[in-house]
């Protein structure tokens, strides 16, 4: 665990940080006071940060209010040589997780940072969620379809959130929303500081009861704003709140673009069966493979597949051997008018082949264990 110590006392802030890395956290001392916190949180981002001596005047605990609001996978434990019974309400309200004397004894010291640990964990196994990508191996792919079509297929029973990041041109809000976006990816960046879930959730566009698009910006001057370590705090966070977070990428492997793969859990590469498209997709394979992948994480999607097409899929395996590939069909009439209507297919048409292929693309990433069973299962499943 990342611990970051303030203190303004430099014999206390030394023996905390010797006791704290003789138990193999990662420890980061400052030897000052209250000014200190804001910066440390945003420039450390610490797991833990350990306060110390800031309990004399109530007004201070804004500063730890503004750190839980804005870093809320940091928690904060305070040492505080007098603590009245006004200063530990005031301090929980605003997020401290505990109030230890100052100094602490090594044993108070240990246990507490041992509970927030354990919590932590508890809390990342609870709410990590999974990050898949999507970039088109060729123009005109279908790759925004696919990822917004299977946002609303997995959005039947988790939550999920997709990142628009075709900054310059991105239009996935269009394929599952009418009308623009009141607020956008621009926005969030621009108040990176405010950046919490429910700042996130506010400028998401709610497209379905479990499903949001953060959408692109709408110029492309605001799109030049946007700086890789601004999207790489927004899927931090949105993974701590939503069950998937799926990205439509562009197709230029830029900065922006390979932080977003480095994070990603799998990645799916889209193309239609055109031997420009494999020549990319091969591409793509040696870029994965240089940047050290395994061939795992990443899974092709065949869209607008036909049996009877000029290259067979035996063809698409002995071009790109070793790939995990998936056919979408196709269904060019039904699909376009969805997307003409600014609709899900899934809601126009839950029977049509496509929506059948990624219904079975959602259940490979839904494990069996967790769905609901039976009629009863869905019941209580749909309260919860």
């Amino acid at each position: 665990m990342k611990i970051a110590i303030i203190s303004p006392d430099e014999s206390h802030l030394q023996e905390m940080g010797r006791l704290l890395e003789l138990n193999h956290h990662s420890v980061v001392l400052a030897s000052g006071g209250k000014t200190k916190l804001r910066s440390m949180a945003e420039q450390d981002a610490p797991d833990l940060m350990l306060v110390d001596g800031l309990c004399c005047d109530l007004a201070d605990l804004a500063l730890v209010d503004y750190v839980t609001t804005h870093h809320p996978s940091t928690a904060v434990i305070l040492l505080c040589p007098t603590q009245t019974p006004e200063f530990l309400i005031h301090s929980m309200r605003v997020g401290v997780r505990e109030v230890l004397p100052s100094p602490a004894t090594p044993e108070a010291l240990e246990a507490a940072v041992n509970r927030v640990a354990a919590k932590l964990q508890g809390s990342s196994q609870r709410q990590s969620g999974q990050l898949l990508a999507f970039l088109a191996c060729k123009g005109g792919s279908g790759t925004t379809f696919i990822a917004t079509n299977l946002g609303y297929h997995l959005a039947e029973s988790r939550s999920v959130l997709l990142i628009d990041l075709n900054l310059q041109f991105g239009d996935a809000l269009s394929f599952v929303s009418e009308g623009p976006p009141t607020l956008t990816i621009a926005d969030v960046a621009r108040d990176i500081n405010r950046l919490d879930a429910s700042f996130l959730a506010a400028t998401a566009v709610k497209v379905a009861p479990n499903y949001s698009v953060l959408a692109a910006p709408e110029a492309l001057t605001q799109a030049m704003a946007i700086k890789p370590e601004h999207i790489d705090a927004i899927i931090k966070l949105a993974l701590l709140h939503y069950d998937f977070v799926l990205l439509d990428l562009p197709r230029i492997l830029d900065t922006l673009a390979l932080k977003a793969l480095d994070r990603a859990d799998r990645i799916y590469p889209v193309l239609q069966a055109s031997v420009p498209a494999i020549q990319n997709a091969k591409k793509l394979l040696t870029v994965f493979r240089s940047l050290g992948y395994p061939e795992a994480k990443s899974e092709i999607i065949v869209n607008r597949f036909e049996k009877g097409g000029d290259i067979g899929f035996s063809e698409i395996e002995q071009s790109l051997p070793g790939a995990i590939l998936r056919t979408v069909p196709n269904s060019y009439k039904e699909v376009n008018a969805a997307i003409n209507q600014g609709r899900a297919l899934l809601e126009s048409s839950r029977s049509n082949a496509v929506s059948k292929s990624l219904a079975e693309l959602a259940a490979t990433l839904i494990p069996p264990t967790e769905d609901a069973r039976g009629f009863l299962g869905r019941i209580f499943n749909s309260k919860g």
